[in-house]
């Protein structure tokens, strides 16, 4: 299998950062409104599809713990499928299929979007390798069915999120490098928005008010308290340079103007700890590849 890997078409399936989350309450169906800003990175996964003609789904690289057909990959591919089937006239048959291979790079659990990111790469490729014709709204749309971090990755660009996380506008940050800790420590997505001492009432900001200094994550603290090796992380990269939690952890980032200063703390940092240096995009490295193919 190595050797017919080498010759696929590897897609890259980047990770992102929460620059901020300000939770500004919660809808009728009780999901949370949120703001923040996602930041795409040139760090992630990568992704190859084998197009198949017997209608089957197969993730060939499977990830230890997490059962096939409870992967994003695979839920992601079953539902752009069966949207395919659905959206022809029942004489049509969809035969196709597709095996998946996956190279993991990203931490899981760390909060920095790996498996949504997953998801996402499968949707816009396997869009355009069953040539499905599908628009990325289209895509989005679908995406946010299996979560609302789904969405950022299939627009492919930084954006200013409202909404769950669904409503997104190209955003532009400056420049930035960024040093990502991995505690080493899963946190509850769940846990955490249901935790009732997650503040809920922070104010809406506009976009161009925006400023790393005037936002916070209102999910920190409490993180904080309930997984000390977050606060660890954090509080060591505060020593640096300005850091704060991605999302509702576990990722921990810190922000420099050079690669060499992001370089210089990465060597201080620990022994054993889990970390990477990455650049902010403002576009996604897939949607760049898929850009340069159609061009």
């Amino acid at each position: 299998m190595d050797s017919q890997l080498t010759t696929k078409q590897w897609w890259p399936s980047p990770a992102k950062l929460n620059l901020f989350l300000h939770i500004n309450g919660r809808y009728p169906n009780g999901y949370h409104q949120l703001q923040s800003v996602f930041q795409l990175l040139d760090v992630g996964d990568e992704l190859a599809f084998e197009i198949t003609t017997n209608g089957k789904i197969s993730l060939c690289t499977p990830i230890a713990g997490v059962e096939h057909e409870d992967n994003l990959i695979v839920k992601a591919a079953r539902l752009l499928q069966q949207h395919i089937i659905s959206q022809h006239s029942k004489s049509t048959v969809f035969t196709l299929g597709c095996n998946i291979y996956l190279k993991k790079h990203l931490p899981m659990g760390g909060g920095i979007g790996g498996g949504s990111s997953n998801a996402a790469t499968t949707l816009v490729v396997l869009n355009k390798l069953w040539k499905a014709g599908l628009k990325l709204s289209e895509l989005a749309n679908l995406g946010l069915k299996l979560g609302a971090d789904v969405p950022i990755f299939v627009e492919g660009n930084t954006a200013f999120a409202e909404g769950v996380g669904e409503k997104l506008q190209a955003f532009a940050v400056p420049p930035t490098t960024y040093l990502v800790v991995f505690p080493d420590c899963h946190v509850s997505t769940q846990a955490i928005f249901t935790h009732p001492d997650l503040p809920r009432n922070t104010p809406k900001i506009c976009a161009t008010d925006y400023q790393f200094n005037n936002t916070h994550n209102d999910c920190q603290e409490l993180v904080c308290e309930l997984y000390p090796n977050v606060a660890k992380s954090l509080h060591w990269l505060l020593e640096y340079a300005p850091s704060r939690m991605t999302g509702t952890g576990s990722c921990v980032f810190a922000m420099f103007n050079h690669p060499g200063q992001a370089l210089q703390v990465q060597n201080l940092l620990p022994p054993g700890s889990i970390s990477f240096i990455a650049t902010g995009l403002s576009r996604s490295p897939l949607h760049q590849l898929l850009g340069t193919q159609q061009a």
